[in-house]
């Protein structure tokens, strides 16, 4: 088993599997990664240029997942669901039951969120720090209401990994019902001019623009996309 999963591990992981991050979960990892299979530049969690692949983005989401989940002393199916939904539209059955077994072991772990979010910060693009955001304003909206202390978990997230609140209050709209998010989403007050949405509009489609993400995997990808068709929405909504 190590040596079969090893190997898609060993492809996929680069600065991630090392610092803080490795320190939570190599321990569960250990047991699916064969060392023989990993390149040198992968042992010491360093990558040359930094680049951000898949593997890096999945093990940091679910090490920042763990925190969310555990912010209000409760793990709820419908959190475990989303979670298994996000790893299995991007490595399938089989890789996601693996690691859902990390993600079981880091759930029982203290996690300290300024060094982990430092490396995620030194390592990631600030459009895929914006994902992992909106990935998490999704698991804490699952169950159909949002705790404080998930509140305040995802803000002290953002806050650490240089997202502004001014982003973390648009992402969050994209979860809500009401009219007025669409304000919200574009970062925008009620009474605002059409001059003022379509250049709000500009902004916000350049900063959530998909192709400003990277390879980080096809699921990223299509949340991604999601999030650049709610700003379109947004605009169509308001410009009418």
């Amino acid at each position: 088993m190590a040596k079969k999963y090893g190997k898609w591990l060993g492809g996929a992981l680069g600065w991630a599997f090392g610092g803080p991050i490795g320190g939570l979960v190599g321990f569960s990892l250990g047991y699916l990664l064969d060392n023989a299979t990993l390149d040198a530049k992968y042992t010491d969690g360093r990558t040359q240029g930094h680049s951000t692949r898949p593997g890096d983005f999945a093990l940091s989401f679910l090490v920042l997942s763990a925190a969310v989940m555990k912010a209000d002393n409760r793990v709820l199916k419908s959190e475990l669901n989303y979670v298994k939904q996000f790893l299995r539209a991007q490595y399938g059955d089989q890789k996601t039951n693996e690691l859902l077994v990390v993600l079981k072991d880091i759930l029982n772990r203290d996690i300290n969120l300024t060094p982990v979010c430092a490396q995620i910060r030194s390592h990631m693009s600030h459009p895929q720090r914006l994902e992992l955001i909106h990935f998490l304003l999704g698991i804490a909206n699952s169950d159909g209401e949002l705790h404080q202390s998930e509140i305040d978990t995802i803000k002290n997230i953002a806050r650490n990994l240089n997202v502004n609140p001014q982003d973390l209050r648009s992402m969050g709209a994209m979860f809500e019902t009401d009219r007025n998010r669409y304000y919200r989403i574009l970062e925008i007050e009620p009474g605002a001019t059409q001059e003022e949405i379509k250049k709000a509009y500009r902004k916000m489609a350049k900063k959530y623009h998909p192709d400003r993400l990277g390879d980080v995997g096809d699921e990223v990808s299509s949340a991604a996309i999601e999030k650049f068709r709610q700003v379109q929405e947004a605009y169509d909504k308001l410009s009418k």
